[in-house]
């Protein structure tokens, strides 16, 4: 499955956040910009790095308009210990039966150790105020994800 396309509305969102809140990505056209980016497990060490980075910049995305949505196939459960460990400070949100991550592209063929997996691809859209998408980053690196994210946000976004 290809990932959404630059340019075309973003799939629908609506997903339980880690403390039973449904989210929908709605809410947020003709108010923010908003990142929607998918992980594979919550407290793995990847996942909890990206988080953390995502965590320590909020007041940054908070200043370009944007809010962050992270989504996993974890359960409620899961994320709520998983904001409680790592003091989280945005949305996290379950997509247990894939079904959003499917939408956005984001769920499909992966390979470990010599063996191959349906799972989240790692991946990021930037979603415009209009409900767009805006960016697509299909290679995602979690050491630096949340300043590659936001540099792009300043040079592209910030003033629309």
């Amino acid at each position: 499955m290809a990932f959404a396309q630059v340019g075309t509305q973003a799939p629908s969102l609506s997903l339980l956040n880690q403390r039973g809140k449904t989210i929908t990505l709605a809410d947020y056209v003709g108010k923010k910009n908003v990142v929607v980016y998918f992980y594979p497990k919550a407290m793995t060490p990847g996942c909890t790095v990206q988080a953390c980075g995502i965590r320590d910049a909020k007041n940054e995305f908070a200043a370009v308009d944007t809010v962050v949505l992270a989504v996993s196939p974890d359960s409620v459960d899961r994320l709520v210990k998983f904001e409680d460990k790592q003091e989280l400070n945005f949305d996290l949100l379950s997509d247990e039966d894939h079904a959003v991550t499917e939408a956005f592209g984001a769920w499909g063929l992966k390979k470990f150790m010599g063996r191959e997996y349906m799972g989240v691809l790692r991946s990021t859209f930037v979603i415009n105020k209009q409900g767009a998408i805006a960016m697509v980053m299909e290679k995602v690196k979690t050491k630096t994800h949340d300043q590659d994210v936001l540099d792009w946000i300043k040079s592209n976004l910030e003033n629309s």
